[in-house]
């Protein structure tokens, strides 16, 4: 228990540690290291799916449709492309289509009904990130690079911390019992006082929303994102299995460890959007 705790927390800091400094560096690193990671979840994704035995989707696909996805409305988002750019992603998905009536597969309706999963579950909100990390100014007709929002997702790590240290000391009552036996109400409720908490910190040195909208954000990213926890949960429990990789010691796979993201960034875009910030 003790070594795994150990493992886990090492994982955890370097893992947020080169996340953080991606996204704080410079637009290209943030966008090299996300494509990464869309198509590696991506590729985990269908990994897991395939393993049933029935399903076979095309993994090597799904991955470049990911990666194509974030790169296009990255450039779409810095005005460095027209809406022209998404017709290589558009023939890709008629591509999953079109394929599955000459493969012969034995569940071509499994085979689209995942492949386009893929690329909504997974690709679409990862993509979301640019429509956060890049906001355009009529007035100077230019788009400047905004890491905080981006970085804001932190809340997510905070809250899923803060839950796993407050279930574990008071969990008792189960939150979704028929999908996760182990997530409590206690840890729910004490990872969202920490992410609000934390939402003062970002209030304190990132004025660009009030206290106010900032912890509006950090309830709708607590929300959403145990939201984006059970939905993998279900997922896993669809599929028999507890953990979708071992990329990550400790901590599992890609997907568990974005799970809560994949729901929480389009609800945050959402959030924001509707507080006319991007």
């Amino acid at each position: 228990m003790k070594n795994n705790f150990l493992q886990r927390a090492i994982t955890g800091i370097l893992f947020v540690a080169i996340i953080v400094g991606c996204i704080l560096y410079d637009p290209l690193a943030f966008g090299t290291l996300f494509v990464i990671v869309s198509a590696l979840t991506i590729r985990e994704f269908g990994h897991l799916v395939n393993q049933s035995g029935e399903v076979s989707i095309n993994r090597t696909i799904t991955m470049l449709g990911g990666a194509y996805l974030f790169l296009a409305i990255m450039g779409f988002c810095i005005d460095a492309a027209g809406s022209k750019i998404f017709i290589p992603y558009l023939i890709l998905i008629i591509y999953l289509m079109v394929s599955e009536l000459y493969l012969k597969k034995k569940n071509p309706v499994l085979n689209w009904a995942y492949s386009m999963l893929s690329q909504m579950y997974i690709a679409l909100p990862f993509a979301m990130l640019n429509v956060l990390a890049f906001q355009n100014d009529p007035e100077a007709s230019s788009v400047s690079y905004n890491p905080i929002l981006p970085l804001s997702i932190l809340l997510l790590w905070l809250n899923d911390t803060g839950a796993y240290c407050f279930g574990s000391l008071f969990g008792k009552h189960r939150l979704f019992e028929r999908i996760s036996p182990k997530k409590s109400w206690e840890g729910s409720i004490g990872g969202g006082i920490v992410a609000i908490a934390s939402s003062f910190v970002f209030a304190c040195y990132f004025p660009i929303m009030t206290w106010a909208e900032w912890a509006g954000l950090a309830l709708v990213v607590v929300i959403f994102g145990t939201w984006g926890d059970l939905t993998e949960s279900l997922l896993k429990r669809q599929l028999q299995i507890k953990d979708s990789g071992s990329i990550l010691p400790g901590h599992g796979g890609m997907l568990d460890r974005f799970d809560s993201s994949l729901m929480a960034i389009p609800a945050g875009v959402i959030y924001l959007y509707a507080l006319t910030l991007v």
